[in-house]
């Protein structure tokens, strides 16, 4: 017996294992958990009250948290949309399963880990924004059941009429994986907010102007309703599935600020991450385990009592979950290739507990996107009062700067500086570390065919006036 056979017979079997491999099937399946993981969409780890951000309550991460397990250090494999839900759902880095850029898809025949989950017996449904695209490329992923809201009072009728039909039709026999995925806090921000723009607060790099504070209201508001509701489906959850039910929430990525999407930092790759399961995870642990999304799936069949696919890049850490261990991952790589014509700038990133070496692979190129290029209301018009601001205010010409253009290599103390504001890469006493993580980065990219694609037609630093006109001739709108 392999100790993972053993450990999932510790954990499910309540009578003796019999040979027969169906038989032994329906024995875990009386105590197989229904699984439900949460996900939002562009929200970064910091930006909540559970993570120590008391400017944006979040009273339903404290609730789910005060019931389970709070990672600290979870991540993503990339800070854009598609690549990082079709990392989560196949458990390969974006190199491997083909989605690099955003707006892509893997490859074709690439196997989902859904369909693991439903050799284990689960019936895997899908709600909202789970993975990237339409019906189409959602169904790739082999879901039984997809319904695509776009709104979160949508997705709740969504979820509520699947769950009831279920119990209509007496289909609840079976263990149910959900999949629900919000829009919160996606680029519009558009509710009416409730939060005074004159309290909000900056990260260190961004600049303090009158349409930001106004911005960032607005992203606490869907920050809020996305936290209420996460308090809904717990008790919609709890009605319809019972006690038995392991609930996760996650993000994709970091939010639409500068310097979170799109980026490497890890106001980027940084997400919240909650487990609670009664009975089996401890309540109110907060772990500090380095786990990556890719984990996620491969964490999810095992607490099925299902069998992992070899050859993936993430690895269960259920073991963690059930206190059977308190580390999970030595390094966190992830990668960034782009975003359509409007953010063409590769990079990759090692990042230990303490150290994060990155390398932007082609430091001539301009790191541009959505944001401060195309400037739409209450995403980013503040970018505007940024560019003037920048030309009468060195702070602020320096964070403008170091936006548009970044060294090839940086190294960050993630401990010592969070917001990663000094890079130490060129200090010689860094020299040994910055060897040792550069060749570990190395080894890591050839060991995943990296072929370090620029798919877009870049923007040059040397050419500002025709990759960025507007910005630099910006003026402040007439109030």
């Amino acid at each position: 017996m392999t100790n993972k056979t053993m450990r999932l017979f510790l954990r499910y079997a309540v009578i003796p294992l019999v040979c027969c491999s169906h038989l032994a099937c329906t024995t875990l399946s009386a105590n197989q958990p229904n699984i439900v993981v949460y996900l939002s969409d562009d929200h970064s780890q910091v930006d909540s009250s559970l993570y120590g951000n008391t400017n944006i309550p979040t009273p339903q991460f404290e609730k789910l948290a005060a019931d389970g397990m709070t990672f600290t250090h979870a991540f993503v494999a990339s800070p854009s949309c598609a690549p990082s839900r079709a990392a989560m759902l196949t458990g390969l880095m974006p190199a491997r399963n083909g989605a690099e850029a955003n707006h892509t898809f893997p490859n074709p025949g690439t196997h989902s880990l859904i369909q693991d989950l439903q050799v284990a017996g689960y019936e895997v449904a899908a709600f909202g924004k789970v993975a990237h695209g339409g019906p189409k490329h959602i169904g790739h992923y082999g879901f039984d059941h997809i319904a695509n809201g776009k709104r979160i009072d949508q997705v709740r009728t969504q979820v509520l009429h699947y769950l009831e039909h279920r119990q209509r039709q007496q289909l609840s026999n079976g263990p149910l994986c959900l999949f629900i995925g919000t829009t919160n806090p996606h680029v519009p921000w558009t509710s009416p907010t409730t939060f005074d723009p004159a309290k909000v607060e900056f990260p260190p790099h961004h600049l303090d102007t009158p349409l930001t504070r106004t911005h960032r209201a607005a992203y606490y508001q869907e920050i809020k309703e996305l936290d209420t509701f996460l308090g809904e489906l717990r008790s919609i959850t709890a009605e319809k599935l019972g006690d038995n039910t392991l609930f996760i929430h996650t993000s994709d990525h970091g939010s639409q600020w500068p310097f979170g999407k799109w980026n490497l930092y890890d106001y980027g790759i940084r997400v919240p991450f909650i487990a609670a399961w009664n009975g089996r995870i401890a309540p109110g642990i907060r772990s500090d385990a380095m786990i990556s999304l890719v984990d996620v799936l491969p964490t999810l069949i095992e607490c099925g009592g299902g069998e992992i696919p070899s050859g993936l890049d993430g690895f269960s850490f259920a073991d963690v979950l059930f206190g059977e261990a308190t580390q999970h991952r030595d390094v966190i790589f992830a990668t960034h290739t782009g975003d359509g014509v409007k953010n063409i700038f590769p990079i990759r990133c090692i990042r230990t507990c303490q150290w994060k070496l990155i390398h932007n692979l082609h430091p001539t190129f301009a790191h541009t996107n959505h944001s401060d290029l195309d400037r739409k209301p209450m995403a980013g018009a503040y970018w505007t009062e940024w560019a003037h601001l920048s030309k009468v205010n060195k702070q602020a010409n320096d964070i403008v700067n170091h936006y548009f253009q970044r060294p090839e290599w940086e190294l960050f103390n993630v401990q010592k500086d969070p917001w990663e504001q000094t890079n130490l890469v060129d200090q010689p006493h860094q020299a040994d570390r910055v060897n040792d993580l550069k060749q570990q980065l190395a080894d890591w990219m050839r060991e995943q065919n990296d072929q370090q694609h620029v798919h877009s037609e870049p923007r040059q630093l040397h050419d500002r006036e025709r990759w960025h006109p507007d910005f630099f001739n910006t003026k402040m709108p007439e109030k």
